[in-house]
């Protein structure tokens, strides 16, 4: 007993079904139809002017080292505990006012770092940077 009829041809159906095809391109109309406006709505601003020209009332950086011993040094000159808040101050008033780079031997007790920056803050220094050696590449 057949399954089929005779009337029906065993042929093999040689076109593609382009339901599904359609399908997913109106999907991707729709997205794109979505989203397209919004990548192109943006807020008209005027945005300032700025020379090129080099800042000349740049700040000198101030250059602040602890010793492995744990002694202070400003700017390669060795300074006493009692120096440290009045070079403070004097440069917190200062207008524009320097950054303060600290440079950390790696010996140094932590609590020696910690009070330079203590001292830092309490005089109104606003920038405090650490400056540090590359590592060498293994």
């Amino acid at each position: 007993m057949a399954f089929g009829t005779q009337d029906e041809p065993d042929d093999v159906m040689n076109e593609i079904n382009m339901t599904p095809l359609v399908d997913v391109m109106l999907v991707l109309l729709i997205i794109f139809i979505i989203t397209v406006p919004v990548m192109k709505h943006a807020v008209s601003i005027e945005l300032p002017r700025a020379s090129s020209e080099r800042e000349l009332t740049k700040p000198e950086n101030i250059q602040f080292s602890v010793a492995a011993d744990g002694s202070y040094f400003w700017n390669n000159e060795k300074i006493s505990d009692a120096q440290l808040p009045v070079r403070l101050a004097a440069e917190a008033i200062k207008n524009p006012q320097p950054e303060l780079h600290i440079r950390g031997d790696k010996d140094v007790r932590y609590e020696r770092v910690a009070r330079a920056m203590s001292a830092a803050r309490e005089a109104g220094i606003q920038k405090i940077g650490f400056v540090t050696e590359p590592q060498a590449a293994h």
